[in-house]
């Protein structure tokens, strides 16, 4: 390899990452923006996490889903928005080489746990919907907690070999990310090595934790709806589909923008798009799904006034 070459691929040692508006006028307000949307997430988050562990008739296993998925979506937003409001307050938009595998590892793990997390809350709702009668032998304590460890510890072992792989590649020429956060995508693109290993298990990836898991929420959904519509009763079929309509617009929402970057093809016109609908399931997502299960949930309703009740008891 000439030295020229080597010279350029030891150079880079950190990547400038473009961020979301290059208009030096709208940065403070974006910082603003994502700022309350940030605090919003943490709050909510951690809120609909307290309220779970702290009430017993909320120690079921469609909450204990719930009360993991919070605890997710809290590290999510941590994982991406304060390094994107730090680039917007201060306008340093560079990161560290390690710095961003550090985080495209991160960032890659909720994402994998997620999709599965969301398939387990699919499942959970079937059961109790189309098989109530075994419901209780099946989604016992066991198995929600062999499913949130199996999904970790797989989501975990996955990304650790694809990071450690992408470690030592070489990174020459251009040392820019188009993006607001260190993605697997924008990453490999600026690689000057050889990708043949490293796109066969990043292509295993996205079956294993996007299709995979959205498959088995999908084939859920398909068994719920067709359970709900044999239903006589009006009222049953509004208290059996209450039970999981807020879950479906988080899927339909997540996987939806997920599917538009990560599987559909790497077209011109979606590739300057795939930022913007990167900001749905990277930001949007966790802030709405405190919001969505809260909203029309009656055991949360009461676990929220009892709360309020022993607040305002101390104060």
């Amino acid at each position: 390899m000439p030295d020229t070459e080597k010279g350029n691929q030891t150079a880079i040692r950190e990547f400038i990452l473009l961020g979301l508006e290059t208009i030096p006028e709208l940065q403070l307000l974006l910082f603003w923006f994502f700022l309350v949307i940030y605090l919003m997430t943490i709050t909510g988050n951690l809120l609909i996490l307290q309220l779970v562990v702290a009430n017993q008739h909320l120690h079921t296993p469609m909450y204990f889903f719930l009360a993991n998925l919070s605890w997710l979506d809290a590290c999510y937003s941590s994982t991406i928005l304060p390094k994107l409001l730090a680039n917007l307050l201060t306008g340093d938009r560079t990161i560290t080489v390690h710095g961003c595998l550090a985080q495209c590892h991160f960032f890659g793990l909720c994402a994998a746990i997620e999709t599965y997390l969301l398939a387990a809350m699919s499942y959970d709702r079937y059961l109790a919907i189309c098989r109530p009668l075994l419901y209780a032998s099946i989604m016992n304590t066991k198995f929600c907690f062999q499913i949130i460890a199996g999904t970790w510890i797989n989501s975990l072992i996955f990304n650790v070999i694809l990071v450690a792989l992408m470690d030592p590649l070489p990174f020459c020429g251009s040392n820019v990310i188009d993006h607001y956060f260190c993605d697997f995508l924008p990453l490999e693109k600026l690689s000057c090595s050889d990708r043949n290993l490293l796109e066969p298990i990043a292509f295993f990836m996205t079956v294993i934790f996007t299709i995979a898991p959205f498959l088995l929420t999908l084939i859920s959904y398909i068994c719920i709806i067709g359970t709900i519509i044999k239903i006589k009763s009006n009222t049953g079929r509004q208290k059996a589909f209450s039970t999981c309509s807020s879950h479906l617009m988080v899927v339909f929402l997540y996987y939806g923008t997920l599917i538009i970057v990560y599987v559909l093809p790497d077209t011109p016109t979606l590739r300057h798009l795939n930022k913007t609908f990167s900001i749905f399931y990277t930001v949007m997502t966790p802030l709405v799904n405190p919001l969505i299960y809260s909203l029309r949930n009656k055991d949360v309703h009461k676990a929220l006034r009892q709360l309020y009740s022993k607040v305002m008891a101390l104060s």
